[in-house]
């Protein structure tokens, strides 16, 4: 397919490799993440989102995160963590709590069902993770991959914080 040409607004293409480059890591990281929530789903009836705030939440003093860090440790929006935190609470997994700091904020709270379904995921998740990511590449492309990673997230996060701030 040729590429579309606009005289008046100067873009750096994507030559050859660079587009196969980018292809392959969209595919990739959709693959991975629909592949391991299918497992968790198979295993355990969570999805990965579910899992990650499990994680999350059991790595939090208390076990507990205001609503607020804990949508922005996940990267999910406000309003998609609040629906997500009602369907674990109708599953046992988490409460909410008043803040005590803060009348207006809430606290999602790990309960031992969460603990335990956290638990019973784990092994599911990480040799999911180790049979899909880790054991594919050599250790120097995991740790390129990582180094990688790490940049583009700041990247984005320094962008983010620009829009906001």
């Amino acid at each position: 397919m040729d590429r579309i040409d606009y005289p008046e607004i100067m873009t750096r293409w994507l030559d050859a490799t660079e587009q196969q480059h980018w292809r392959a890591w969209v595919a990739a990281s959709t693959l991975l993440r629909e592949r391991l929530s299918h497992e968790l789903q198979a295993e355990h009836a969570i999805s990965l989102s579910d899992y990650e705030i499990l994680v999350r939440l059991s790595e939090a003093p208390n076990r507990s995160m205001r609503m607020s860090a804990l949508a922005d440790h996940t990267l999910a929006s406000r309003s998609r963590l609040s629906h997500q935190i009602d369907r674990m609470e109708k599953a046992g997994m988490v409460r909410r709590e008043a803040c005590p700091s803060d009348r207006r904020g809430q606290l999602a709270v790990l309960t031992e069902d969460g603990w335990d379904a956290l638990v019973a995921a784990a092994p599911t998740h990480v040799e999911g993770v180790r049979r899909h990511l880790v054991d594919v590449l050599t250790p120097a492309q995991f740790s390129a991959l990582g180094q990688a990673s790490r940049l583009v997230a700041d990247g984005l996060n320094d962008c983010e914080a620009d829009r906001v701030g």
